[in-house]
């Protein structure tokens, strides 16, 4: 619980130090600018904010692991909820506007997770998870998301060691083995995710790992 708003805050506040310019920059997701990025993260938010007020009721389904869908297949652009982002993250025109909003849903969804109980069931996606393992799955994503912030953008905020370190041992468990030991943080996400390719050399320090093989694209 105390991580998703570690990580979270620290992304939410990169986001409002960037420039207006840097808006128009390429994000690490395939195809969106910065903007789209951040248009997405308030639909994150929404959904965190839904999520905490949809109990369920019956055993857990899934955990903070398990609630991640894992395809072999990159995004592809022709999503209609990936076009409806583009779409409405061009609607803003300011990115003042897109900051505002972030911090408006952000900060309440902050809030939320504060104040939820880590053993309600609530549902989502057709899972039921405890609030726990659901905002801890939630780690991983803005982990993920904070690094494609700045991909192109090196001079903005980094994500936390604390919330690197936990997203890579889930990303870990999700491929069943450990990444070589001596790739840092950082590169292990990046290169699992399929986010960049490894280098010759570290093709070869991955042997038979998973994501030799395919990426491990998350849904």
């Amino acid at each position: 619980m105390d991580l998703f708003q570690h990580s979270w805050t620290a992304l939410r506040t990169a986001v409002a130090r960037l420039a207006d310019e840097d808006f128009a920059r390429p994000s690490g997701c395939a195809g969106w600018l910065v903007r789209d990025l951040v248009c997405h993260l308030v639909i994150d938010a929404q959904d965190v904010l839904i999520t905490l007020v949809t109990p369920a009721a019956g055993e857990p389904t899934h955990d903070a692991v398990t609630y991640w869908h894992v395809t072999d297949t990159p995004p592809a652009g022709d999503d209609p909820l990936d076009a409806l982002t583009v779409r409405l993250a061009a609607a803003y025109e300011e990115p003042g506007l897109l900051k505002f909003h972030l911090d408006d849903v952000g900060s309440a969804a902050g809030r939320a997770a504060e104040l939820a109980d880590p053993g309600l069931r609530v549902r989502t996606q057709d899972m039921v998870l405890t609030a726990g393992d659901y905002l801890s799955a939630y780690v991983l994503e803005w982990t993920l998301h904070h690094l494609d912030l700045i991909a192109c953008l090196p001079d903005a905020g980094r994500p936390p060691a604390e919330s690197l370190a936990r997203a890579r041992g889930m990303l870990e468990e999700i491929a069943g083995a450990p990444f070589p030991a001596s790739w840092a943080d950082e590169d292990a996400l990046r290169i699992g995710t399929g986010r960049r390719a490894p280098t010759d050399a570290e093709r070869t320090e991955l042997g038979d790992h998973p994501a030799a093989r395919l990426p491990l694209v998350l849904g």
